[in-house]
Parts: structure tokens; C-alpha cells; sequence
């Protein structure tokens, strides 16, 4: 399989990314929203332990979508979406500790973390608008450590860039369907 085929077989199995992307969006959201309503502490519970679901309603998602959200066995991309997870577990643990000293960096270093890992996407997925994705994300990151803005801006700000990346990743797999007949 070479990485043409890895990254169609990819796209195919997981509609682009874009159930991932969704499910991630309405996590952050809820975290924000949690953070604005209730406490910085219920916010990251739901943040944690929303995050843990992304994958698995990321994959009943694809299934929904008519896609397998199984890649092929032997393709070379998913050990690179496995390590790319790890990006996630670190960014989490430096975030946390940092929470304890700045609470407002939270969400800022695990968007900067997130936005790093659709960097990746791109390769995982040979789709560009990873690239817009992932800077998008980068850059609500910087803005909310330059502006300090307040704990919950950041997760609102991510889980909307979130959900509207995954509507355009959406449409840009439903057009590519109309255009191939798959």
C-alpha cells in the first residue's frame, strides 16, 4: 500500500476526520460551557472525560456515515494516528499541572496541543484543510495566553473552530463522493 492508497483508505474508513472533529468540537464546547455555568473544576471532568468518548462516538459516527471506521489492516498511517495520541496525553499532563498554577493556560496549551496534532491529520488524511485546521486552533491557543482571556473563552472558541472545520471536512467528502460515485 503506498501513502496515496494509505491516505484514501483513511479518508474513506473515517469520512476525513470529520466525525472525530464533531464529536471533539461538542466536547469542547461542553467544557466551556460547563466552565461558564458551573465550575474550572466540573469543566475539566467534562473535558477529561468527554475526551475519552471522542474516539469511540467518532467511529459509531462513520458508521452512521455508511464508512467502515475500521482502517485496512497493514496501512502505515495508523501507527502514525496512534503516536499522534500521545501528543494528546502529554499536552494533557502539562496542561494539568500547569492549571495548577495558571488555571487560564488550560485550555490554551491543550488547544496549541490539539491544533499540533491536525497538523498531522493532513498527513494522515492528504487533506490540506488540516493545515487551516490545526493554525486556526494554534492561533486561538496564542491569542488566549496574549489576551489571558478568561478560562472558558478558549474552550468555546475551540469546540466552535472544531465543529465548523467538520462541517467543511464534511462537504468536502461529500463532494469528493459526488465526484468519484463512491
Amino acid at each position: 500500500m503506498n501513502i496515496i492508497e494509505a491516505q484514501e483508505d483513511m479518508c474513506k474508513s473515517y469520512f476525513g476526520g470529520c466525525p472525530g472533529a464533531l464529536v471533539s468540537g461538542i466536547v469542547w464546547l461542553t467544557a466551556g460551557i460547563t466552565a461558564l455555568v458551573s465550575t474550572e473544576q466540573i469543566s475539566l471532568l467534562v473535558f477529561f472525560f468527554g475526551g475519552m468518548l471522542i474516539h469511540p462516538l467518532g467511529i459509531l459516527l462513520s458508521k452512521g456515515l455508511n464508512r467502515s471506521g475500521k482502517h485496512k489492516t497493514g496501512n502505515p498511517l495508523s501507527s502514525l494516528a496512534l503516536e499522534s495520541t500521545f501528543l494528546l496525553f502529554i499536552g494533557l499532563f502539562i496542561a494539568y499541572f500547569v492549571y495548577q498554577i495558571r488555571p487560564n493556560w488550560f485550555f490554551p496549551i491543550m488547544i496549541l496541543t490539539i491544533g499540533a496534532r491536525y497538523l498531522v491529520f493532513s498527513s494522515i488524511y492528504g487533506m490540506r484543510i488540516y493545515w487551516a485546521f490545526g493554525a486556526a486552533l494554534i492561533l486561538s491557543g496564542f491569542g488566549g495566553f496574549l489576551f489571558n482571556l478568561p478560562f472558558h473563552i478558549i474552550g468555546l472558541i475551540g469546540g466552535t473552530i472544531e465543529i465548523l472545520f467538520s462541517l467543511i471536512i464534511f462537504y468536502l467528502e461529500k463532494k469528493k463522493l459526488k465526484l468519484t460515485g463512491n
